[in-house]
């Protein structure tokens, strides 16, 4: 499987027979799954969503917006949660408005579940943790 450094942005391939949760970075020698959210910009946001094979569940999200910043501790809960089967990342709209419209986000915050760099599933608006998880094991169980 490989596995992008949140840190360094390195892809690494993490080997079948080691768990994925205590992987680390061959560059940096960070820990690949740290269960907090990936902070992504333009130049890191493809590299997650082309070159993982970890399913990334992307917070497209703005400090400008009340609900973005209610939603703010509970996705970091559920990174501790998904990871390293989800990788949780954000993705600031207005830092990066190119990604957001070539995503056409309208509204934030609105959450996509990419894997295989495609688009699983989208949902705008802010989630309760148990909404988010049960979101996201209906989207996996239902996309495989």
């Amino acid at each position: 499987m490989n596995a992008v450094c949140p840190r360094c942005q390195q892809v690494n391939r993490i080997p079948e027979d080691k768990p994925a949760e205590k992987a680390s970075c061959g560059r940096c020698h960070a820990s690949l799954f740290d269960g907090h959210p990936v902070q992504l910009d333009e130049s890191s946001f493809e590299r997650h969503i082309q070159r993982s094979d970890v399913t990334v569940l992307v917070d497209f999200w703005s400090p400008r917006c009340g609900p973005c910043m209610m939603m703010a501790p509970v996705f970091e809960q559920a990174a501790g949660r998904l990871e390293p089967r989800v990788r949780l990342a954000k993705l600031n709209t207005d830092a990066a408005p190119g990604i957001a419209a070539r995503h056409g986000i309208q509204a934030i915050p609105t959450l996509i579940l990419f894997a295989d760099g495609r688009e699983l599933a989208r949902s705008s608006g802010a989630m309760s943790l148990e909404g988010l998880l049960a979101w996201v094991d209906r989207q996996l169980g239902a996309n495989g």
